[in-house]
């Protein structure tokens, strides 16, 4: 078994178990049916042109674009955000690979808690744990390929940074979530992979996923 798989395996079964609360349909933003999404790893992906991704469609992707210019910058983005609506709480988690100042691809997939979360260490507990989950899925076919892609142009400008955005800010009297900070951040340094960023850098978070969290989605009991 591979590192990546290795610690992979470790966390994900307590994340899932913690984030499995409950399942809901929706249509894509192309509502091309309806399709049921869980916390679970083979919950699908989405974007503004396509729908119905899975992890390898996604690394398959992303990969894709890496190998399209390797002597480039590119940053590896994951966010989550979420909008209580009524009685449920949507979460949208977003990737992204951005090439630096050239481009960017990216994707998202929503999830639901059947209950609105008030509050704000749990609301942002459960952003951070999915964003979590989502990255552990990533490392083993995105990592290494990525790698192997940009390994040989490392001094001809080729570069792959990846974050874990928290929807977090650490000024006390402008975002309220600043409490929570070190918590989030800690978690998301002990996965050993990612850099965590707050607000005003985690665009992740607070602008790529933020904006698909405004579109409610219909409960399915």
């Amino acid at each position: 078994m591979s590192t990546y798989s290795s610690i992979r395996t470790l966390i994900m079964g307590g994340l899932i178990d913690n984030l499995s609360r409950g399942f809901l349909r929706t249509g894509g933003d192309s509502d091309m049916g309806k399709k049921s999404i869980a916390f679970h790893e083979e919950t699908l992906f989405q974007n503004l042109s396509e729908c119905q991704l899975s992890i390898e469609d996604v690394s398959e992707r992303i990969v894709r674009f890496v190998s399209e210019d390797v002597r480039a910058p590119y940053q590896f983005v994951i966010g989550t955000d979420s909008q209580v609506f009524g009685d449920y709480t949507k979460f949208v988690t977003g990737v992204i690979i951005r090439r630096m100042g050239r481009g960017v691809w990216a994707c998202y997939r929503q999830s639901v808690v059947r209950r609105p979360i008030l509050s704000i260490r749990e609301k942002l507990s459960f952003e951070t744990a999915l964003s979590q989950q989502t990255g552990y899925q990533f490392m083993e076919p995105v990592f290494p390929a990525v790698e192997g892609l940009l390994l040989p142009y490392l001094y001809h400008g080729a570069a792959f940074e990846a974050y874990i955005d928290i929807d977090a800010g650490t000024e006390p009297h402008r975002n309220p979530t600043s409490m929570f900070v070190d918590e989030m951040v800690g978690r998301v340094k002990a996965m050993g992979m990612y850099e965590p960023r707050t607000k005003p850098e985690s665009y992740g978070a607070s602008s790529y996923a933020n904006r698909f969290t405004k579109r409610p989605v219909r409960l399915v009991m």
